[in-house]
């Protein structure tokens, strides 16, 4: 799976503070490194609302449809996908879950190829794409833009880091997780202990 960040808000945590001080009328307390330390004082008191001033935007390929359908569940994201309907699925590429045996991979490798073929043949007697994909399997592959607010990044990433989740999108939000901590520490420090469980 390839993640790259394509867009991110500039100077995105003194963005934050300023509009958290409107909040507070507190503009005589900005100096040089000062949102670092507002920042924190935000995430102890709750507050978040100031974080969805600033936006992130990322491109996902390579990765399965069943990874997909979770991450558009989280309503406050920009999505951009891969169009079955528009795009041929002649050759698609799949994801092979890590849970299947090794002596079993040769025959998932076959179940997709019978898929393939179904959808060959489905396109063949005339059916329209939009009609043929219905018997392609969630583990196609498949790519996309996303974009949101460092607050639901936030509650992603508190949702879809720790072990409960989905192997695949837990991979995909630590791999934006560090992205994005690397853009913007001070707000998504605390977050990092996810990655460790």
């Amino acid at each position: 799976m390839e993640i790259k960040l394509l867009a991110i808000t500039e100077k995105a945590e003194e963005l934050i503070e300023f509009a958290a001080r409107v909040c507070y009328q507190s503009f005589n307390k900005i100096a040089e490194g000062s949102a670092a330390t507002f920042i924190k004082k935000l995430l102890a008191m709750g507050h978040e609302t100031p974080f969805e001033h600033a936006y992130a935007t990322f491109y996902i390929k390579g990765c399965s449809r069943a990874m997909t359908h979770q991450l558009v569940r989280h309503r406050l994201i920009a999505v951009s996908q891969q169009s079955q309907r528009y795009v041929s699925e002649n050759n698609f590429q799949y994801v092979v879950p890590p849970s299947i045996p090794s002596s079993a991979i040769d025959e998932y490798k076959k179940d997709m190829e019978l898929i393939r073929a179904m959808y060959a043949k489905w396109k063949n007697m005339g059916l329209k794409n939009e009609d043929a994909r219905f018997v392609l399997p969630n583990a196609c592959q498949t790519e996309l833009v996303i974009s949101a607010n460092f607050r639901e990044y936030r509650h992603i990433f508190k949702l879809r880091c720790t072990p409960h989740a989905q192997w695949e999108i837990k991979e995909a939000c630590a791999q934006m997780l560090k992205i994005l901590h690397s853009k913007a520490p001070n707000v998504f420090e605390d977050l990092l202990g996810l990655l460790k469980e």
